[in-house]
């Protein structure tokens, strides 16, 4: 079994305050991509094989040891990661990988086992890969709504900076809290092909720790690209393209420079086959 662990960007994050859990409340819109891991499941008698980095430590590794435990051991698996998301850069490739992992395990051995609090256990981006396409999210990124997005050129780019996101959210001052996403607005903006008005409440405490990060946007803006963004925690920014030969062309500029791709917003949509994300 073969399965595209696609990338994901953040069209604005809004950190409204701190919880008082340690963790901090956020609102964002979730958008997948159509490029990623790719990743090879096979079932074997019992046990798991894992060809990749960190082994028993990686995502993919330990969402398949959970499935298998919740389903009973009913067979072993055999999981070959090939990489293509660089890592720190706010893409969610470990989260994606891992969500691959559990629904295709949910194909090879179906049990009745909630994916979603798997999922949720392993990371608070891991449940949105389970649903893909697009989504609203609140709370630490686990309360989902689906959201159908317009299907636009999109480009990113990571200059090879690895942000650890301890290291971005411990930065966080009270002056970075923002009010909620104006959710309707970015919507109508981008069906309408104009500036969305996005923000991320994390490219100021990122830009403190790498003021070179300021740069790189400019430069993505000086190549044309709307609504250019950090996602997540960085390092990786996007900017929406005006056509598909415009991306290209942006990536051919950005080649040597760095991780550069172009995909389509919303990516492939992936079923969840677990039921409702309430919001």
């Amino acid at each position: 079994m073969e399965r595209l662990a696609v990338a994901k960007v953040n069209l604005g994050l809004s950190l409204l305050g701190r919880r008082p859990d340690g963790y901090h409340e956020l609102h964002t819109l979730f958008a997948a991509l159509t490029f990623g891991d790719r990743l090879y499941l096979e079932p074997i008698p019992q046990g798991i094989e894992f060809r990749g980095r960190y082994g028993k430590r990686n995502l993919a590794y330990r969402a398949a040891a959970l499935y298998l435990e919740r389903a009973g051991f009913p067979g072993g698996v055999r999981i070959v990661l090939e990489k293509a998301l660089p890592e720190g850069a706010g893409l969610g490739g470990g989260s994606s990988d891992a969500a691959q992992v559990l629904l295709g395990l949910k194909e090879l051995y179906p049990a009745e086992v909630d994916l979603f609090a798997l999922a949720l256990s392993l990371g608070a981006d891991v449940p949105f890969f389970l649903l893909g396409g697009g989504a609203e999210a609140r709370g630490i990124g686990e309360r989902l709504r689906p959201l159908a997005l317009p299907p636009l050129p999109v480009v990113v780019f990571a200059p090879g900076l690895r942000l650890p996101t301890p290291r971005v959210y411990g930065e966080v001052k009270p002056h970075d809290f923002a009010p909620e996403l104006p959710v309707e607005e970015i919507l109508g903006a981008l069906a309408r092909g104009e500036e969305p008005p996005y923000w991320n409440s994390l490219e100021g405490p990122a830009f403190r720790l790498y003021p070179e990060l300021k740069e790189v946007k400019a430069r993505l803006r000086g190549l044309g690209l709307k609504g250019v963004l950090m996602t997540g925690s960085g390092s990786a920014f996007f900017g929406l393209a005006e056509s598909e030969e415009h991306a290209e062309a942006v990536v051919k500029a950005l080649r040597h420079r760095g991780f550069v791709r172009k995909g389509i917003l919303g990516g492939p949509h992936v079923p969840s086959g677990n039921g409702a994300f309430p919001l």
